[in-house]
């Protein structure tokens, strides 16, 4: 096949119960197919997809290695492909939603990844109803600020908003969501794959980071649109997630800070950034939320532990990548509420 369409999953069987026959239809006639790497599950998972689903190819592992490490051992397997598709077990995708994806990147070589939009998939009594809101995970494409905070065009911190045509248009981006990315299968193997120091949460954008530095392009085609519920395995109010977003949020910024601004300022951001994740643990305690504090506290004890060494990323010679914004979207967001959205697309036509 000539793109694997790649789910890994730890645990949610009833996803794959729910998801898998669309993903299935949707791929009917093309020269592609579906691979589930499992991470251990011990939900019944593989069971079922022996008994419901031979058609899937199946890579069992036998302990669960998170994101990073599930995936990196999963595409080291695939050596035909010439693209592969990182895709949640909580995405349902409609008719058509691959080929725009494809067509792109056969159009693009210079491209190592692009990703669709993403919109919400939100319980309905026993289903699930597609909306036109965006999701948080990725929504039109992935942007960062100078301290380090990812958001979205259409997703900022908590926020999110209808799509009413306002980001049709390809786009680069700094990164696109790993729960729905395509990448170009050499760019991946350049780029020695996924951190395995993050485990989960934040690793796509340090990929894609990289591969920006690397002088590949990244970008949303919004030809594309799948549908994300969010939350399939980790809830989003989790300690552990959090303390998974605090850590790898410096993990990033140590990764790429360097080659993308000098390794002084670099110094000066992070240092910052590490003051405003105090100031995030301050506010969880005045909350009456300590488990939260705690998480950022254990956050940046396993970021010292874990510092070196990651991927070598040299200092670029092909500029400052797309999607990296010279503002503090903290900031940004307080004083502007709903019409940040605007500031950010009049700021990225204005840069």
């Amino acid at each position: 096949m000539r793109t694997a369409v790649v789910i890994l999953n730890w645990n949610t069987r009833d996803y794959l119960a729910r998801f898998l026959p669309p993903l299935l239809d949707s791929l009917q006639g093309l020269d592609a197919g579906v691979v589930v790497a499992d991470n251990a599950s011990t939900d019944g998972s593989r069971e079922l997809l022996a008994e419901r689903f031979p058609q899937v190819q199946v890579i069992p592992f036998d302990a669960n290695y998170g994101f990073t490490g599930g995936y990196n051992r999963a595409f080291a397997e695939l050596n035909g492909p010439e693209y592969l598709v990182l895709l949640n077990s909580d995405i349902e995708v409609p008719a058509g939603w691959l080929e725009p994806l494809v067509a792109w990147m056969d159009a693009h070589p210079d491209f190592a990844a692009c990703g669709p939009k993403l919109h919400a998939l939100v319980p309905d009594g026993d289903g699930y109803r597609r909306t036109d809101r965006f999701e948080y995970a990725g929504a039109a494409g992935g942007l960062l600020d100078r301290y380090g905070y990812p958001f979205c065009r259409g997703r900022v911190l908590k926020r999110t908003e209808p799509d009413a045509g306002q980001y049709d248009l390809p786009r680069d981006a700094l990164w696109v969501s790993g729960a729905c990315m395509l990448v170009r299968a050499r760019a991946w193997h350049e780029l020695g794959g996924l951190d395995e120091r993050f485990f989960a949460h934040m690793e796509e954008i340090d990929w894609c980071w990289r591969a920006g530095l690397a002088g590949w392009r990244v970008g949303v085609v919004p030809q594309s649109c799948v549908y994300h519920l969010g939350g399939g395995t980790l809830a989003p109010a989790s300690p552990f997630k959090l303390k998974l977003n605090f850590r790898n949020g410096l993990l990033l910024l140590e990764n790429n800070l360097p080659a993308t601004i000098g390794t002084r300022r670099a110094r000066g951001r992070i240092r910052m950034r590490k003051i405003l994740d105090c100031c995030a643990a301050i506010v969880y305690l005045l909350s009456g939320k300590p488990k939260n504090a705690r998480a950022v506290r254990d956050a940046h004890r396993e970021y010292r532990q874990l510092r070196t060494p990651g991927p070598s990323v040299p200092e670029s010679e092909n500029g400052k990548p797309a999607g990296l914004l010279d503002v503090c979207i903290l900031v940004q967001s307080a004083l502007r509420g709903e019409k940040v959205f605007k500031f950010v697309r009049r700021y990225e036509s204005s840069h």
